[in-house]
């Protein structure tokens, strides 16, 4: 690492360190367990560490399948959507309606045809996660240059063809950034739906705790689950710069340029 990003990395310490710091001595002004701080909530996470990983997995497990749904599906309907103008034209309204729409709201519906088990709530995430997905892989679909219909043209590819050897790879980077909103929006759906439907993952453990009044114990899974979302979002960063090397490097250079 060289000294630049590492002073860059120390100076983004500065805010989240002055925080727990406020955070903690107004804890231990208060003197009530209803404000523990953040070494209370430290305390908690290390008792309940075993409890707290085996409820994440129930959340990450449905989050993951609800993710993989609306990638399988909104990704070809996106990039169909934006090679059909009429169409995509037709439908863009109710996309933007949809990506007004809380995913909580759509629970009563879903539990009408879903019930309450996990058919219900892995439908809550894919319906979370497939609204930036689509309205990405559509924009890019929909924008790409005129220069690549010229080019499936004169190699004579049909309009399959044309969508799979074109229209994907040109509309990759504004899929990926679809993607990591998806993922953070499955995470935070899926702990959501949890709270109000499930009998087991972090949502459960996390709504548990506060209404016996374990604030502590609640944080710790709140705080657990935000670092899990960390992880997770800078492992989809890193595969995406791992896989779209040609799209960085390209911004790199007419960055420096």
């Amino acid at each position: 690492m060289s000294l630049s990003r590492r002073q860059e990395s120390l100076r983004g310490l500065i805010l989240p360190v002055a925080i727990l710091l406020a955070w903690q001595v107004l804890a231990w002004r208060a003197s009530t367990p209803l404000f523990p701080g953040p070494w209370q909530v430290t305390l908690s996470i290390w008792k309940f560490y075993p409890q707290i990983v085996g409820q994440i997995g129930y959340t990450l497990m449905r989050a993951a399948s609800g993710f993989l749904v609306a990638a399988a599906l909104m990704i070809p309907l996106g990039i169909l959507l934006g090679r059909l103008k009429t169409v995509g034209a037709i439908v863009e309204p109710i996309m933007d309606m949809l990506a007004t729409l809380p995913p909580p709201a759509v629970i009563p519906v879903v539990m009408l045809f879903a019930g309450t088990g996990d058919a219900a709530k892995i439908s809550i995430i894919a319906y979370a996660a497939a609204v930036p997905l689509l309205m990405n892989t559509y924009e890019a679909s929909k924008t790409l240059h005129p220069m690549a219909n010229l080019v499936a043209r004169s190699l004579r590819f049909s309009r399959l063809e044309t969508m799979l050897r074109i229209d994907l790879p040109a509309s990759l980077p504004m899929i990926a950034t679809g993607l990591r909103l998806a993922v953070a929006s499955a995470l935070l759906v899926s702990v959501t739906a949890e709270m109000l439907l499930a009998t087991n993952g972090i949502g459960v453990f996390i709504q548990r705790q506060q209404e016996n009044f374990q604030i502590a114990n609640g944080l710790a899974a709140i705080a657990f689950i935000s670092i899990v979302g960390l992880i997770i979002n800078n492992l989809v960063f890193q595969l995406e710069k791992r896989w779209l090397f040609w799209h960085y490097r390209s911004s790199d250079t007419h960055g420096n340029g």
